[in-house]
């Protein structure tokens, strides 16, 4: 199966749909051109990329709201903080510290711009 993101304008994707890898097949080699015009027959007028469940392509799997680089040629999740910098080979969004490695569960706190130890009741 393949996995291809419907665009808007902006490059945001807005959803992602699995395709079955027949429709992507052009004498016998799968094509993401094939999946592209198979996606645009089922919804008329939309812009379509294929994606990777596993990553194998463009970074990383396409989620809602995720924003499809065309330059990186890769999906970015949206920035979680204004501190944290996209990590250009992994197109992550990364803090600017490192979480803890000690078990604890850790939430951001980004006023402190560090990790705060989330305390269970």
């Amino acid at each position: 199966m393949a996995h291809f993101a419907q665009l808007d304008d902006n490059n945001v994707v807005l959803q992602v749909i699995v395709v079955h890898n027949n429709e992507l097949l052009d004498n016998g080699v799968e094509s993401e051109a094939k999946g592209i015009a198979f996606c645009q027959t089922l919804f008329p007028g939309t812009t379509w990329v294929q994606t990777s469940y596993n990553a194998n392509i463009r970074k990383n799997y396409a989620g809602i709201g995720f924003t499809y680089d065309a330059q990186r040629d890769a999906f970015i999740p949206r920035q979680p903080f204004p501190s944290w910098a996209l990590n250009e080979a992994t197109c992550q969004w990364a803090s600017p510290v490192l979480y803890p490695q000690d078990g604890k569960q850790y939430a951001w706190d980004e006023m402190q711009q560090n990790w705060v130890e989330v305390q269970h009741a």
